[in-house]
């Protein structure tokens, strides 16, 4: 364990080294990679491996590391200045193994994110010294890995930063950004100083491993869709797979003109990238929620066969910035591909597992680094391939995921879960109605809602999967949102969030310059009478196809999907179950209620949830249940990347 103590700063001589030669703007005073000097030969055994334990020490020297800035050339002119964009990159690495002619991997973190708003809970930035070179790099990944053998190399995306040009928001052009370092770093593409000087990684083996939270590992996601030679694995931390499905749900937008809001909000302030963010808004198709090419180019499931890279990705169960559906399709597209992979789901929102498991991540990282860039033969990949938080602080290992891979079908009847029904039940949309108003009161009648309602459980229920809700339905409009909630009911604290505490831990080297140490944060829980298992959304005309829409055809039956969120949550013995269906939602989607009236068919209805243990029965009568909503329910803000 590492000891947690009052927030310091360790501090170290640094030296802030200056380069003059082909190998970039900052070396140590001879390095023996200039022109017509020979490179020793490497040692069999590289001074930073320990070949006992099978795993890189931290014998190098951070203060005395090796930092440079260099931009790589690119062939993409995105700001149309009539000069192709060129891709700053920032480069930490121990300065002793180009003395000693050994050549290291590198850690990746491509973003938008290092001058605008920042990276990690306390939102570092990049900062320079007086002639440009990196000095801080955010993060501790620099911090810990560089004295182990590393190189740390973080990737300004294309329009951001001190790269030119303008980026497309998850399109060709960011991911081929990152794809140009990556050929950099292979001997494949050529870079230079800011001054104009040729610089080459010839300091590098060209094993690449990327690892990111949110924007920065939907980067990642997207970089190995490509198949790019040298990257050798992913870590994804609560990464997009799609951003149709980050912006939507099944023709349900999230809000409207997200995409060229985003790409002002991380890019350059000129008129050649407002225009094309304004090309983006254009072809987002918001109007109709319709799937198109703008939108499969942005969607990295579809090339999951062109992955070469092992993935070891990490998402939380709260999460509803980047939902729990970007996980579960990409990791079984992965299953599908047979990948090596690798996955941690925390009870968490939009939170990195270095705050919430930071002694276990760190440890983990090092070993899945070690095994995938270093070749060392340390059994990572033996272990379970999955950890689920099954409550606060509470991990348990399983072999795969999901545990269950088709559905349990649950009947519905009138205000029951389990139970067959005949005839009818009507909704008619109500937008005034909020989730707070929807999940209380389960047992009473309210318009706009039904509510369907299980036997307390006679033992724990886990679902591990992906829930979905079949309708069958007629409408009186061409079409309507459909909106499903599947709760859980019963006395419990429950996690609610994680709050940064006043004590940090030192996570490997530091200098005065760029320390360690980080603040840790502790989990917090609220006592409630209900939790909300999964949320789902879809435009009925969508059900069939996210292509091309079917407009219903009013008063006449069809059935409709609702795909729900992925979930792993074991529900205790004694909580009821809830599943509500509304239409609209204003509260979680964009306004766009069609004031439609359904009917929904019973019989031909039902709850599809994947149930690895226990069971869902219904009731003999309708349980009353008193529901006190005590923390009103808040959307998180999607105009908030750190979210």
């Amino acid at each position: 364990m590492r000891t947690v103590h009052a927030r310091v700063t360790i501090l170290v001589s640094s030296v802030v080294l200056s380069l003059t030669t082909l190998t970039g703007p900052a070396m140590a005073s001879p390095i023996p990679d200039g022109p017509g000097t020979p490179a020793p030969a490497a040692p069999s055994v590289p001074q930073h491996v320990d070949t006992r334990t099978k795993s890189t020490q931290p014998v190098y020297d951070y203060a005395n590391a090796i930092r440079e800035s260099v931009y790589v050339d690119t062939t993409m002119d995105t700001d149309s200045d009539g000069q192709d964009d060129v891709i700053a990159v920032d480069i930490v690495r121990p300065s002793e193994t180009v003395l000693t002619g050994t050549k290291i991997p590198v850690i990746m973190d491509a973003s938008p994110y290092y001058s605008c708003c920042g990276r990690g809970n306390e939102s570092e930035k990049k900062t320079y010294d007086g002639d440009g070179v990196i000095r801080k790099m955010p993060l501790f990944y620099d911090n810990y890995f560089v004295p182990r053998g590393y190189a740390m190399v973080g990737v300004d995306i294309v329009g951001t930063g001190r790269s030119t040009g303008c980026g497309d928001v998850g399109g060709r052009d960011e991911i081929q950004s990152v794809v140009d370092v990556i050929d950099w770093l292979n001997g494949r593409n050529t870079a230079h100083t800011a001054d104009g000087q040729v610089v080459k990684a010839s300091w590098t083996t060209g094993a690449v491993g990327m690892i990111g939270k949110s924007y920065d590992g939907t980067l990642a996601n997207g970089v190995a869709a490509t198949g790019v030679k040298g990257l050798k694995t992913i870590v994804p931390i609560s990464a997009i797979s799609s951003w149709y499905d980050y912006t939507r749900s099944g023709g349900v937008p999230y809000s409207d003109d997200y995409m060229p809001w985003l790409g002002g909000y991380v890019g350059h302030d000129s008129a050649a990238c407002d225009e094309v963010r304004g090309q983006l808004g254009d072809n987002d198709d918001d109007d109709t929620g319709n799937y198109t090419s703008f939108w499969a180019e942005r969607d990295y499931t579809k090339n999951v066969s062109k992955v070469k890279a092992s993935v070891f990705m990490t998402h939380g169960l709260s999460d509803y910035n980047v939902q729990t559906n970007h996980f579960s399709q990409w990791w079984s597209a992965l299953s599908r591909n047979n990948v090596p992979r690798k996955l941690w789901l925390g009870l968490e929102d939009h939170v990195d597992p270095f705050e919430f498991r930071r002694d276990e991540w760190v440890d983990e990282l090092h070993k899945w680094f070690d095994y995938w860039l270093q070749g060392l033969q340390n059994g990572v990949m033996k272990e379970p391939m999955v950890s689920v938080e099954t409550s606060p602080d509470v991990w348990r290992d399983y072999k795969t995921w999901p545990a269950v891979n088709r559905p349990v079908s649950v009947p519905l009847s009138v205000g029951k879960l389990g139970a067959a029904g005949k005839g009818s039940l009507m909704v008619t949309d109500d937008p005034e109605l909020t989730e707070d108003d929807i999940v209380a009161d389960p047992s009473e009648v309210i318009a706009g809602r039904q509510m369907f309602l299980s036997a307390p459980l006679t033992a724990p229920l886990r679902i591990s999967g992906t829930p979905s809700v079949t309708l069958r339905l007629k409408s009186d409009s061409p079409t309507t949102p459909v909106t499903a909630r599947l709760i859980e009911y019963g006395d419990a604290a429950r996690y609610t969030g994680v709050r940064r505490t006043d004590d940090s831990t030192c996570e490997g080297s530091s200098t005065d310059y760029d320390d360690s140490c980080y603040y840790t944060v502790d989990k917090v829980t609220t006592q409630s009478d209900h939790g909300i298992v999964s949320r789902g959304w879809i435009d009925a005309a969508h059900s069939k196809s996210l292509t091309k829409p079917s407009p219903l055809k009013p008063g006449q039956w069809t059935t409709v999907n609702v795909p729900l969120r992925a979930q792993d949550q074991i529900i205790p013995k004694g909580r009821i179950v809830g599943l509500a269906i509304t239409l609209s939602d204003t509260e979680w989607t964009s306004p766009n209620t069609t004031g439609a009236t359904i009917d929904i068919d019973l019989a031909g209805s039902k709850l599809n949830i994947p149930i690895s243990s226990g069971k869902l029965a219904a009731p003999t009568q309708i349980p009353t249940l008193d529901v006190q909503i005590k923390t009103p329910t808040q959307r998180p803000n999607l105009h908030d990347p750190k979210n």
